[in-house]
């Protein structure tokens, strides 16, 4: 199966001095559920940023169902619609998101963007509401929603688009364990629904849960290592030297041990 998502050798750097990414090469399927890890800094917000066509590589080549994404493709108003249409972004911080006067319009905005009968926009947009249970939030301003409230909204408003591919950036970041709960459980229902899901995250949990394909990434912003998330959640040693887990150094009068620690506590199968 060709893959939904390529990236071949790409690159980034801000303002052509500050290296984000360095020669990242990855392919994702469709349907599958695919996460980014690495420590802060890394590059994992930049991968996702250049596969929604928000930001483009400085070097390398990034396609989307076999067709080249790049500035001057998406000046095409036919691709542009065709790429809009399929792959919707989540951003880390929901407050960049949301800037509509009410939920309503968050979730209608996308729909009626893309020239969908305002009819059906509706019945999509309170369809969405019901399954992400914020149908009596509907004519709040996002500035008087919670943080959990904010983050379903902002789902809400690219699954009112109907995308094929979810990029989600940090979906659990800050959120409390009842909210983290809903979206794993959400992640998974749009899995069986056949999205394909790319989620750049460094909470281990997540990815442990979820069950993903992993691309982890060095502090060097290289691909360290690409595989099933169970070998890559084994491999102690590799999680250290990428800064995803640490040492911690304990004195008991003369003597000295250390243990492995995460942030994030995950299961081992």
């Amino acid at each position: 199966m060709e893959d939904i998502i390529s990236l071949e050798g790409v690159s980034y750097s801000y303002y052509d001095k500050i290296t984000a990414i360095q020669d990242i090469s990855l392919g994702i399927k469709e349907g599958e559920r695919f996460a980014i890890i690495g420590a802060n800094g890394s590059g994992k917000s930049t991968i996702l940023q250049i596969m929604n066509g928000l930001i483009y590589q400085s070097k390398g080549k990034y396609f989307f169902k076999g067709n080249e994404v790049s500035k001057q493709a998406l000046r095409d108003n036919g691709f542009l619609r065709f790429f809009r249409e399929r792959v919707g972004y989540v951003f880390q911080d929901s407050d960049v998101q949301l800037f509509c006067p009410t939920v309503l319009d968050e979730l209608l905005y996308g729909p009626l963007q893309l020239k969908m009968e305002e009819d059906e926009a509706m019945d999509r947009t309170f369809e969405v509401m019901q399954i992400l249970n914020i149908e009596n939030l509907k004519d709040r301003p996002s500035y008087m929603l919670s943080g959990g409230e904010k983050k379903r909204v902002a789902i809400g408003s690219v699954l009112t688009m109907n995308p094929e591919v979810l990029l989600l950036d940090e979906p659990t970041n800050g959120l409390d364990p009842r909210t983290q709960c809903f979206l794993v459980e959400l992640m998974f229902a749009l899995s069986e629904a056949g999205k394909t899901l790319v989620i750049a995250t460094h909470d281990l949990s997540l990815v442990d849960e979820l069950h993903t394909k992993v691309a982890l990434l060095s502090e060097k912003h290289r691909t360290e290592k690409i595989g099933p998330s169970e070998d890559i959640l084994r491999d102690e040693d590799l999680l250290l030297q990428v800064n995803l887990i640490h040492e911690h150094m304990h004195y008991h009068g003369q003597a000295v041990h250390s243990h492995r620690h995460s942030h994030h506590v995950y299961h081992k199968h």
